[in-house]
């Protein structure tokens, strides 16, 4: 998976992003149980947040997420880690194959919030979330009162062509951006 980074401000304060894209999760022949690269956990292991997505015109996508949180809770026990619920492809409403009640009651679920977006029409609705998922882990740290973050001793995965990557995030959350990435 690659790793883009941005810096901006949220609140007054300068903010530093790391967006881990996961892919190759998937369930694991017809189980509730999902395989993963071992890289995933790292990345799991040191986040403050989880983005996860899905695409509404496919129902697979949708049920890797539980599975996904189950594996995220086994690693963070008793973690409260902030999560938002994506469900991407917001314009492809005829080929629509998860309501968005579903997508509401799994991220009631989760604990988490939920988003129906396009990133490839309106980038504005994935910038949103993401800015509310950093302020969310922002308000986290904030009271955490000093204590040392867990996670900090590990060293975070580093990206063969990190200006590529910055690039590319920049342009998925600028209004001109045509796409999104997400962990």
């Amino acid at each position: 998976g690659a790793l883009y980074s941005r810096k901006f401000t949220i609140d007054g304060e300068q903010i530093s992003l790391q967006v881990q894209d996961t892919p190759f999760v998937s369930l694991e022949d017809d189980t509730d149980s999902i395989c993963c690269q071992e890289q995933i956990n790292r990345s799991i292991y040191w986040a403050d947040g989880f983005v996860f997505v899905y695409s509404i015109t496919d129902y697979d996508s949708y049920r890797v997420i539980r599975p996904l949180h189950q594996h995220i809770r086994k690693i963070h026990p008793n973690a409260n880690i902030p999560l938002l619920l994506m469900a991407n492809k917001g314009d492809l409403l005829r080929a629509r194959q998860v309501s968005s009640k579903e997508g509401l009651q799994l991220a009631s679920e989760l604990g988490g919030t939920y988003y129906e977006v396009s990133a490839r029409e309106n980038c504005e609705g994935v910038h949103e979330a993401f800015q509310q998922l950093c302020q969310e882990v922002s308000r986290m740290i904030g009271s955490c009162n000093g204590e040392k973050r867990r996670g900090l001793h590990l060293v975070r995965p580093k990206s063969p062509n990190m200006q590529d990557l910055k690039r590319r995030l920049k342009q998925a959350l600028t209004s001109k951006g045509k796409s999104a990435t997400t962990l």
